[in-house]
């Protein structure tokens, strides 16, 4: 094996490594973790215990600025830190700056950028990109290859289904006016957004609401109400049965 880890560097009895891992400066990792092979982790991550982390990720990278970055900042980030019994997949890539909380799985290829959070239980699937800014709240799902745009807000108990893309420049990157008027997607808690949907900038989905396959959101979308189309509009109200407070779930 031919592991580097930095003398500053600590780990917690029973950790385990692949071959091939990079150890960072100052990192510290939890009692009982399974690091795969080829795994970096930069300077003065925080790992807590009995995480799980998959081949080739990388972990507390460090943000890159292109000259015309329009949310991208030259800034002092806090060490990524990511919580107990979470699982980290194969080649994901979590910036500096981004904090996860416990039991979160991160599956293979996804991102997650610098000033995120990402709340207990959540599910980031395979190939998704959630970039800096975002909120996520508690036992959220995020499923494959969705895009959660800078300055996106989710609450807990959120879906947001295959293929969704989210939005959050009206100016669509021309004229200095963008810079004032940035603002992406927010979803109150228990909101479900349906596959390959588009969301304009800065429309707020309400509780409980549901957006239907392939729709086109483009104002705020009313509590407990199904919207459908492009453009959506109110198509029904969402069943009793389907409601959050009718599902019996117990937060963990």
């Amino acid at each position: 094996m031919s592991n580097v880890i930095h003398a500053s560097a600590k780990v917690g009895e029973g950790t385990t490594f692949g071959e091939f891992c990079v150890i960072g400066a100052n990192v510290v990792i939890g009692k009982g973790c399974r690091i795969a092979n080829h795994v970096v982790i930069h300077a003065d991550t925080v790992i807590g215990d009995h995480v799980r982390i998959d081949d080739h990720a990388s972990l507390g990278k460090v943000p890159m600025k292109a000259a015309n970055s329009a949310t991208t900042k030259e800034q002092e980030l806090p060490p990524l830190s990511v919580g107990e019994l979470s699982i980290v997949g194969t080649g994901v890539i979590l910036y500096r700056g981004a904090a996860i909380d416990a039991k979160v799985l991160m599956a293979d290829l996804c991102t997650v950028r610098e000033n995120v959070s990402i709340g207990r239980g959540t599910i980031v699937g395979r190939g998704v990109t959630v970039e800096n800014f975002c909120t996520v709240g508690r036992f959220c799902k995020l499923e494959s290859e969705c895009y959660l745009c800078a300055y996106t807000s989710l609450e807990d108990r959120v879906f947001i289904a295959p293929g969704v893309v989210t939005s959050n420049d009206n100016f669509v990157g021309r004229t200095q006016e963008r810079f004032k008027h940035f603002k992406g997607l927010t979803v109150k808690k228990g909101g479900r957004v349906g596959a390959g949907s588009v969301t304009l900038p800065g429309v707020v989905i309400a509780e409980d609401a549901l957006i239907a396959a392939g729709s086109a959101v483009t104002r705020d979308v009313p509590a407990r109400k199904v919207m459908l189309g492009r453009p959506a509009k109110p198509w029904r109200d969402v069943p009793t049965e389907q409601l959050l407070e009718n599902q019996g779930w117990v937060d963990s």
